[in-house]
């Protein structure tokens, strides 16, 4: 029955003193293995872009230090999510059972949200007729 996936990868941090969102990323998957293809690819882009590779000839050396120990690693919280299969079959169950799924890592400044719903139950859930209360 769930046969779509609507993905999407959004980055919130503060500005003005108001919470502001960027989104990073939109996908309609086809099937629920591309969907959960594409947020761990997603979540890998985001890591490699956080957390480039310190060899990289871009970077001079020592330009590139590791976060302290008091302060979330957001790439490496995302890699793990990524490298384990557990995880990722509790997700594809979620989500095969219409089930909104919602990951999300923080640090001090940002934090990344990877979404991922069944386009069939939204469609289901427009069908529910609204809660309507007379105001005053």
């Amino acid at each position: 029955m769930h046969d779509e996936f609507l993905c999407h990868v959004t980055a919130y941090g503060v500005c003005a003193g108001r919470r502001i969102g960027v989104p990073l990323g939109t996908y309609r998957a086809p099937t629920l293995a591309l969907a959960l293809w594409w947020l761990r690819d997603r979540a890998s882009w985001i890591a490699e872009r956080l957390d480039p590779s310190p060899d990289d000839e871009a970077f001079p050396p020592g330009a590139l230090v590791p976060v302290a120990d008091t302060v979330a690693d957001v790439p490496r919280l995302l890699r793990a999510w990524c490298a384990d299969p557990d995880r990722q079959e509790l997700v594809g169950d979620e989500l095969a059972g219409g089930r909104l799924v919602r990951i999300a890592v923080s640090d001090e400044t940002t934090e990344y949200e990877l979404l991922a719903e069944s386009v069939d139950a939204l469609r289901m859930q427009r069908t529910i007729p609204a809660l309507v209360l007379p105001v005053g």
